[in-house]
């Protein structure tokens, strides 16, 4: 392959991909790269492996609002946010 065809491959390769950064409650960051197409549930069940946390027991944020399985990433570098959801009390 010339070098202007593997500049092409990188450049479409980086069309496709997203590197998106977690950031746990705790203070941790984990770095994953996706496809544009990969719904975050990929993301989600990725992020909980490499934490040994139960998927149900997480909630993750994108600019405060948050985020569904079904959904796609935007832009490359966005920073998702990842907290422990707060058990349910009842009211007195």
């Amino acid at each position: 392959m010339s070098g202007t065809q593997e500049k092409d491959n990188k450049q479409g390769e980086q069309a496709t991909h997203v590197v998106l950064k977690v950031l746990g409650e705790e203070g941790d960051k984990v770095l994953i790269r996706m496809k544009r197409s990969s719904q975050f549930k990929k993301l989600m069940d990725l992020y909980c492996d490499r934490q040994s946390v139960d998927f149900w027991s997480i909630a993750f944020f994108f600019n405060t609002r948050q985020l569904t399985p079904n959904l796609t990433p935007d832009e490359d570098g966005d920073v998702i946010d990842a907290f422990f959801k707060m058990p349910h009390r009842r009211r007195n």
